[in-house]
């Protein structure tokens, strides 16, 4: 992600397939699921104690990656190209909303929250909860990130903003004993509290997938690999779940660990890994492969999903294509055939199993999700009404283990 999507986030107010396909995926049965299944899958999660609906968004998940992945956006029902909001700017071009919804707790846990009616972070807070709650009714699952402030100014995530003490210090002043633990606890009590009363109509707790600490390989944030110890980011990792999941009884979330596209190798993959126990979903975040690279990323990126692919099946866990896209704008024409061929082929070449991919946010000016009257509008529907692909309308139930 390039720093000027987030200026403009930061100023923010915050098709199908056929009936066969779709019947495959809404026939959730127990066979081929990696040795997985209804009665065992909670030896497999970060939480054994997850809600019902939490610990089948998981089994479904792994499951339906055998056959299909599933497309989302980030904040789809609040960012939209020309700002035409009347609804998500996947549903204008294929007549379907997206089947995973992107949210951020970034405005939930600023220091500028007050809680207050008239506080704009707290506005954003009460949108970011509706959206998730439309998002979880309607059949969707959402994902969360957390682009957290550094704890000492709480202004910045990037680090070209950031002081090299605040470069430095960042990560380690939130571990236990450091300067800013206790401030880190009370971003996670407000995690805590908002998960725990997120609920949809049916008084259910919507199961969320925290994408923790995400593109750790690069520099650009504070918790990236230049400014902390492997060891050090584990630590935090795995405090946070512990507490989220132990101290604070916060059971309806899924654990997603997601570098940036660096890694090729299993090893290089797993060399900040926090641990299985602390991990629910390997994912990867990759917009480089994709940035008018043509067949050959097509196949780079391909590769490292198939190693993504292949680690997950071989630990049990969920594997997904966590944030791509490419931004389309007046400096940047769209590519011919970059959905429905170069995506495509890399998310489904080589048998990989990849559970959901996501686009990151339309803006005013610029898309990664193209509208109906945008020019390669076709590559994209062509790309939703692909045989692996899916919508929110051939989503199985979620949140129902089958029988």
């Amino acid at each position: 992600m390039k720093k000027i999507f987030f200026f403009f986030y930061t100023t923010l107010l915050i098709a199908c397939s056929s009936t066969e396909e779709s019947n495959s995926v809404a026939t959730t049965n127990t066979t081929n699921n990696n040795g997985i299944t209804p009665q065992n899958v909670r030896n497999y999660m970060v939480d054994p104690n997850a809600t019902d609906e939490t610990v089948a968004l998981f089994y479904n998940l792994k499951k339906m990656a055998e056959t299909k992945f599933a497309i989302g956006q980030q904040d789809a029902f609040n960012s939209f190209y020309n700002n035409d909001s009347s609804q998500s700017d996947i549903k204008k071009s294929t007549g379907y909303d997206p089947a995973l919804l992107g949210c951020d707790f970034m405005f939930i846990t600023d220091d500028n929250n007050t809680g207050e009616a008239s506080n704009w972070f707290y506005q954003q807070e009460l949108k970011i909860i509706t959206d998730a709650k439309q998002a979880y009714d309607n059949g969707m699952f959402v994902t969360f990130s957390w682009h957290m402030r550094e704890p000492y100014e709480g202004q910045e995530f990037y680090t070209s903003e950031m002081t090299d003490f605040q470069k430095y210090n960042a990560l380690i002043s939130l571990l236990p004993g450091g300067t800013n633990h206790e401030y880190y606890k009370t971003k996670l009590d407000k995690i805590a509290t908002v998960l725990t009363n997120m609920k949809g109509t049916d008084n259910k707790q919507i199961p969320v997938i925290l994408r923790l600490f995400h593109e750790f390989d690069g520099g650009w944030f504070w918790w990236g690999s230049q400014w902390c110890t492997a060891a050090q980011y584990q630590q935090l990792w795995q405090f946070t779940v512990e507490y989220l999941r132990d101290t604070k009884s916060v059971h309806n979330i899924l654990y997603a660990f997601s570098p940036d596209n660096s890694y090729n190798t299993e090893s290089q993959y797993l060399s900040r890994y926090p641990g299985d126990t602390y991990v629910d979903i390997l994912a990867m975040d990759n917009y480089g492969d994709f940035n008018n690279q043509g067949t050959s990323g097509a196949t780079t990126a391909n590769n490292k999903l198939k190693m993504l692919s292949d680690l997950a099946i071989a630990k049990k866990k969920i594997a997904a294509l966590s944030e791509t896209g490419y931004q389309v704008s007046n400096a940047n024409p769209p590519i011919n055939g970059w959905f429905s061929n170069y995506l495509y082929t890399a998310l489904t070449d080589q048998n990989i199993q990849i559970a959901y991919t996501m686009f990151w946010y339309n803006t005013q000016d610029a898309y990664y999700v193209p509208t109906p009257t945008n020019s390669n509008v076709n590559d994209f529907v062509d790309f939703t009404n692909k045989p692996k692909t899916t919508l929110v309308n051939n989503l199985p139930n979620l949140y129902q283990l089958p029988n």
